[in-house]
This record gives structure tokens, sequence and C-alpha cells, in this order.
């Protein structure tokens, strides 16, 4: 009865002028993604050196929880695929995000070095794992087609939105209740807004409230015309194998593309306050720089998800990369706060933008029934590669006292990412598919 409900809804929406059901999805979605954004992601590095001072605990070991769960959210990729394939995206998400509500309440009663390996690296890694990024693209790709890239935009541009306002609220909830009630608080507002109000608006499919993707009827003479479909930027998709895919060229290249830009934006947001106090700048104009690179992402997001609906992906990655180098080249230049002014408008544009691009070149080059699984076996290359940048930066700094080596790398790296984008093939080529599946029109 109650999915019934939902299925007359969902039609009402898109028969009396209302707006397609798929939009009203994406705020299910907007919600959940910013909650895990800001709740999570950005948060740990708030409490660190409240936790740090109240159990006289070094810096080192609270950064050991953060690093498990970051590699538990990569390596557990492929198994996140096939639980998506197997059960819908809609209940790992909503599971995944109670899960969290635990591991959250859990890091307010901590009091042990351990606990925080488990409420936090374990429990929390596996919730990224299995109810952050693949299940939430999966959903988006189920429900739209021509308009992916504005939906992806949009969602990419609450998790930026949460991730830049959470750590001022999360600051002040220190300041004034402590870290053990601002880690409850994070929990309470998580299951609000992720599980109960993401929960109840979320569907896997259009099929499920009785629509097509991009809102088309089920019914011949309510189809949108072929002629519409034939206007719009790559409207037509045909569906890989995950064997398909993993065989193709194109899907190392951007598996390379976003191993990139996380290599070069890891040892960005590790090192540079660090680099800009060794260079003069003060602890507070230094921080900034890093929350301005973070809220200047927010436009690249949102100027990717409308130019994806218009310009090839491959012209978006080069412009992007572009972007994020010269940004890189004015923090190796910084001699004045307009270098970092500089730095951290084109540099968040581009990393904004190559975040929303992601989802979208892979959904776009291998159709939407195996996304999931596609996207799960290249989450691992991406994370060992993403999470070697900050060592490697580290290390060197070490050994020469300076970041020029580091800052160096990123940009030779990005410059060939722009290689590799320019040489990515055209989704119609015949080269890029399996000779059995038929051409492309």
């Amino acid at each position: 009865m109650h999915e019934r409900r939902w299925h007359h809804f969902g039609r009402y929406c898109g028969q009396h002028y209302g707006p397609y059901y798929g939009w009203i999805n994406l705020v299910g979605l907007m919600l959940v993604y910013g909650s895990l954004c800001g709740n999570i992601t950005y948060a740990y590095g708030v409490f660190l050196p409240s936790m740090a001072e109240s159990f006289n605990w070094s810096r080192s070991a609270l950064s050991g929880p953060y690093t498990l769960f970051f590699i538990i959210g990569g390596l557990l990729g492929p198994a996140a695929g096939m639980t998506i394939g197997r059960f819908g995206a809609r209940k790992n998400i909503i599971f995944c995000n109670l899960l969290a509500v635990v591991g959250l309440f859990g890091m307010s009663k901590v009091n042990a070095v351990w606990h925080l390996y488990i409420c936090f690296g374990l429990i929390i890694g596996i919730v990224i794992a299995f109810g952050e990024f693949i299940p939430i693209t999966s959903v988006i790709n189920n429900w739209f087609v021509r308009k992916r890239s504005l939906a992806m935009g949009l969602l990419f541009t609450a998790g930026g939105i949460g991730g830049f306002l959470m750590p001022s609220v999360i600051g002040g909830l220190i300041t004034a209740h402590g870290w053990q009630q601002a880690w409850a608080w994070l929990a309470g507002s998580h299951l609000v807004l992720a599980v109960v109000m993401g929960g109840l608006i979320i569907r896997n499919h259009p099929n499920d409230v009785g629509l097509e993707v991009d809102g088309r009827y089920p019914h011949p003479e309510a189809r949108t015309p072929p002629a519409a479909l034939e206007t719009q930027l790559h409207p037509v998709e045909i569906d890989w194998t995950v064997r398909e895919a993993l065989r193709s060229p194109a899907l190392w290249m951007i598996v390379a593309l976003f191993s990139i830009i996380l290599f070069a934006t890891n040892i960005l947001g590790t090192h540079q306050v660090a680099y800009l106090q060794d260079l003069g700048f003060s602890p507070i104009g230094s921080a900034a720089a890093l929350g301005m690179m973070l809220g200047c992402s927010i436009i690249g997001r949102l100027l990717c998800g409308v130019l994806g609906m218009r310009r090839d992906g491959r012209w978006l990655a080069a412009s992007f990369l572009t972007g994020m180098g010269l940004g890189i080249l004015c923090l190796m230049s910084a001699r004045s706060i307009h270098f970092i002014y500089a730095y951290s408008i084109l540099t968040g544009i581009g990393f904004g933008g190559m975040i929303v691009l992601m989802p979208q070149l892979l959904s776009h080059y291998f159709g939407r029934a195996n996304y999931a699984r596609i996207l799960g076996w290249t989450i691992p290359v991406v994370t060992l590669v993403s999470a070697a940048g900050p060592v490697l930066a580290g290390a060197l700094y070490d050994a020469t006292g300076k970041y020029d080596i580091p800052l160096a790398i990123t940009v030779a790296a990005i410059a060939a990412g722009i290689a590799i984008s320019a040489r990515m093939p055209a989704r119609s080529d015949h080269n890029l598919k399996p000779k059995h599946l038929p051409a492309m029109p």
C-alpha cells in the first residue's frame, strides 16, 4: 500500500504540471550527501585538537582512525557495487546512514584510542564504502540522462555546502558544549536529515513511482518525441558489462584522471596550510585559504553541472584541470595575498568541476545498468593512488625541507591529466566498445 501511494504521487508530479519526481528524489539525495560531508568527511579534523587536548593523545594517534576510514571506504568499493546490484541503492543508503548514527554517537563516548578505530575508522569507513558516493550517484544515473550533469552538479554542491558550513557550526558546538556533546548533536542531526528525511524521499528507479527516466511516461502517446531527444547531447546510452568495461582503455583513462585529481587535492588539503605558514603567512590566513578553496569548489560543481549538458566531458576535464594547474603555479609563486586568492579560486573551481565530472564520464561511456559495479572496481585504485599523495609530500619535505618538489610533481601530474583527457576516445569511436555491441547512432 505504501509503495502504491508513492507510485500515484510520482505520476501526479509528472502529469499535473508538478515537478518530475526525479528532482524531488534529488533533494533527498542532497540531504544525505550534504549530511555525510558535513557531519563526517569534513568534521573529524575539527574535533582533532579538542580530543587531543582532552586525553593528551598525539596528533599521529588521532590521524590513524581517519586513515583507516579512508582506506576502508575505498577498498570495499567492489563489495559495495555488488550489494547495490543485489539489494538496490536505497537500502544501502538507509541502512548505512543508520549505522553512521551509531558510529557518530559512539564517538561521543570514546575514552581510548582503539575506540576511535572502531567507531570512526571501521564503522564510518563501512558507511562511506556502502552508503555514500557509489549508491547516491547510482540513483541519479537511474533517474536522469539528459540532465544528469545538472543533477550531479546540484548533488555535489550540497556536499560542498555541507563541508563549507559545518566546520564552523561544529567549532561553535565544541566551544559551547564540549566535543562529546558536539558528536552527539551530529548523530541526532544525521538521523533526521539522512535516515528519516532522506529515506522517506529516495526511490531507486523512476518505475518505482510509475515513470521512466527523465520523466517520460510509460505510455507511447506520452513519450518525449524522438526529435526532441536528438537535440540533446549524447541521448543514447549502451550498457556495458563489468568485464567489458574493465577491458576498455577509456575506463582506465577515467581512473587515471581521477586518481590524479585526488592525489593532487589530498596533497594540498594536507600540506597547504603548513606550506603557507613556512612562507610567512599567518595561521589564520593559511587556514582561510583552504576554506576559500572549498567554497570556490561549489562554483565549480554548479558550473560543471550546467556545462555538462552542452559540452563534451573531455573538453570540460581539460579545462578544469588547466584551472587547477594554473592555481597551483600561483601557490608555488605565492609572495602576496593576491596569489593566494588566485590559487584558491582557480584550484577550487577546477577541483569542484572534476568531482562532478567523474560519475558523469563513467555513466556516459558505460551506461547505467552496471554503473555501481564498474565504479566499485575503480574506487580501490583511486583510493590507493590518492592516499599516497600526502605521504609522498611529507617524505619529500622531510628530505629537502621544502615543498617545491611535491608541488612540482603535482603540477606535472595535472599536466599528464590534461594530456589524457585530450587523448580519450569519443564514445562513438568503434575502438572504444566490444565488437559484438551494436554501432552507436
